[in-house]
């Protein structure tokens, strides 16, 4: 039961982060973004790719971080990919939603988000084909934490945790110390409201864009480095990351960080009792009791 507390820890750090942008999107934008998750896979993917390149170009930058199993190479290919992956977040926004948000048909910005989704998840099938990828193929040996009960934790996992940790004070520090972070607050409490403030609605939502996008970009990363990287990897992630947003509170990066090691945690215990194939089951169930005790979620408010 430790084992599976420790392991819901780990992947409630990746969850949260996808968990971030999302809830930002549907504050803000007000449209559930259903094709968020896919955004973990494009910037996981889009490391994968920078790694091998980065690799190729300077051999000694893929020798491993020991005990890690991280190279120098794909250390720098993950911002690469925060930065790519947030731009192509807001060319979606671009292309796509904001022409639809334009016409005020709120359920189409939904149809729209499952749309991209597809596109998303099959033009990455296409390129990189429907094998499983690794970052690395050498073996990360477990590190036993205790013989008895037997717990075993990776360099890896502790890596994963620690960097998520760290993004997530960061971020803290500059949504309640900035310029920005005031701005961002002001635009989803009331977007007339703040622009009759100067507040700047474009450049502020395109921001929201690529703080998603970057934040989503390292989830998938993460999730790359406990599992391995599979083109319908967002598929599998969208219920626990709108999870994660719907048990914290839509509009909360507070409750959304809450709500992903809840559902993280929560998935992984489940295992004690159920079979893991019936594990996908507990982020419908965490939404179905949260909606009827909580309706706006742990640290959500009602809004007009």
């Amino acid at each position: 039961m430790i084992q599976n507390l420790i392991d819901g820890v780990l992947t409630g750090s990746y969850i949260s982060l996808g968990a971030i942008g999302l809830t930002l999107v549907m504050h803000i934008l007000r449209f559930a973004n259903f094709s968020h998750a896919e955004l973990l896979s494009l910037g996981a993917y889009t490391a994968l790719v920078f790694d091998g390149l980065v690799s190729g170009l300077s051999p000694v930058l893929a020798e491993k971080l020991a005990p890690l199993s991280l190279t120098w190479a794909l250390i720098l290919a993950i911002p690469i990919s925060m930065v790519l992956t947030g731009l192509s977040a807001l060319l979606i926004d671009r292309l796509i939603f904001r022409r639809v948000r334009e016409k005020g048909q709120e359920l189409s910005m939904v149809f729209a988000s499952f749309g991209m989704a597809l596109v998303v998840r099959n033009v990455i099938g296409l390129v990189f084909g429907l094998s499983p990828e690794l970052y690395s193929k050498d073996i990360a040996f477990a590190t036993v934490l205790s013989p008895d009960p037997l717990i075993l934790v990776k360099p890896d996992q502790v890596f994963v945790l620690l960097a998520a940790l760290v993004l997530m004070l960061i971020l803290h520090l500059v949504l309640s110390r900035t310029t920005f972070g005031y701005a961002l607050r002001a635009v989803a409490e009331n977007p007339s409201l703040a622009q009759v403030n100067g507040v700047n609605l474009s450049r502020t939502i395109m921001y929201v864009w690529l703080i998603g996008g970057a934040l989503a970009a390292v989830a998938g990363v993460f999730y790359g480095l406990s599992h391995q990287l599979i083109p319908v990897m967002g598929r599998d992630l969208v219920l626990p990351i709108f999870a994660a947003t719907i048990v914290g509170g839509i509009g909360s990066v507070y409750g959304a960080v809450l709500g992903g090691f809840i559902v993280g945690i929560a998935g992984n215990m489940a295992l004690v009792v159920l079979p893991s194939g019936y594990t996908p089951s507990v982020p419908f169930l965490l939404i179905i009791v949260v909606l009827m005790l909580r309706p706006h979620g742990l640290f959500g408010e009602a809004r007009a």
